[in-house]
């Protein structure tokens, strides 16, 4: 719980599961959407895997990141936390940045 929590705590962490809500993310759309560098996203990333909040998947060089099943209470959390906590602005950079990305 402790640990749980303690990833909570964060707003950062919060702004990454509000856009993973949205779907799997690689690091590259998470650094785009909350303008942070990639080692601090990372780090950020390993706190929210630690928890059990998230999941990653590996493909070829890229690491995908989604929300964890979790037990019923960590889902509850998640739930929660998206259907409360707003970052519209993250979400409109993470659009486009994707859609920069679709165009080269």
């Amino acid at each position: 719980m402790v640990k749980l929590f303690g990833a909570l705590s964060d707003d950062t962490r919060l702004r990454i599961i509000k856009l993973l809500d949205i779907g799997e993310l690689c690091v590259c759309d998470i650094t785009a959407a909350l303008e942070l560098s990639q080692p601090k996203v990372s780090f950020h990333l390993s706190i929210l895997k630690e928890a059990g909040l998230i999941v990653d998947r590996k493909d070829g060089k890229w690491v995908y990141y989604s929300l964890g099943a979790g037990d019923l209470f960590t889902r509850f959390l998640i739930i929660s936390i998206c259907e409360k906590y707003s970052n519209d602005a993250d979400i409109k950079r993470l659009e486009n940045s994707r859609n920069a990305r679709a165009c080269q």
